[in-house]
């Protein structure tokens, strides 16, 4: 067995797995032999990706899971969804952004995107910190962006929620290095993937208010 499958294997789980950047790590982990669950909003777009990986890697085992990780039960869904499974490795890839003045958007998509990019990452960080320690070794990715380093105008609290995730992935590494697992926050810059087109951004302007309409949303 390959060092990477033996201390992340046999299974990973990997939400956004639907679109973007966690579609694409879900094809890393495929040609490293791993099973994984995929989860994200879309069914569709999730049974595609698994018949895709099972096509290209006939030994990669894809469980779907259609979840939208703002409502409050989710967590608990994917936890039972995953309970008889040796989970080694977690990639929170799910969120979503917005952009415009803050003021002038609504609060209620706020409110969704922090229950999405911090309380329930922070709480499948916890549940599945605590199954790696038991299982004594594993990891966690955690997506972060660039904008965390730095308040951004026009993307204000996105950048907050992003700061969030860099911060814990931070601690995290430290405390958990004992326990032999591994933390990592991923913080990419402009990505081609849809986010910044239904989040209405325009990469290389995004901090030109001019260039942004006063409100959109990604999921």
């Amino acid at each position: 067995m390959n060092p990477f499958m033996k201390k992340y294997g046999p299974w990973a789980v990997v939400t956004g797995a639907s679109s973007g950047i966690g579609c694409a790590l879900a094809r890393q982990l495929a040609r490293h032999g791993m099973n994984m669950v995929l989860v994200g909003r879309s069914v569709d777009a999730l049974n595609r990706l698994a018949t895709e990986l099972h096509v290209a890697h006939a030994k990669c085992e894809c469980r779907i899971l259609a979840l939208d990780l703002n409502e409050s039960n989710s967590v608990a869904a994917l936890l039972d969804f995953t309970k008889d499974l040796n989970v080694g490795l977690l990639i929170a890839s799910a969120g979503f952004g917005s952009s415009g003045p803050f003021l002038d958007n609504p609060i209620e998509p706020e409110l969704e995107m922090l229950d999405v990019n911090c309380r329930s990452l922070m709480e499948l960080s916890w549940h599945f910190g605590n199954r790696l320690s038991k299982r004594g070794n594993g990891g966690l990715v955690l997506l972060s962006s660039i904008v965390s380093f730095q308040g951004t105008p026009w993307s204000a609290h996105y950048s907050a929620t992003k700061a969030y995730v860099q911060t814990l992935a931070e601690g995290l590494a430290m405390e958990l290095r004992s326990k032999n697992i591994d933390v990592l926050a991923v913080a990419p810059g402009p990505t081609k993937t849809s986010f910044a087109d239904r989040a209405g951004m325009s990469m290389g302007s995004a901090l030109d208010p001019q260039r942004l309409p006063p409100r959109s949303w990604l999921r």
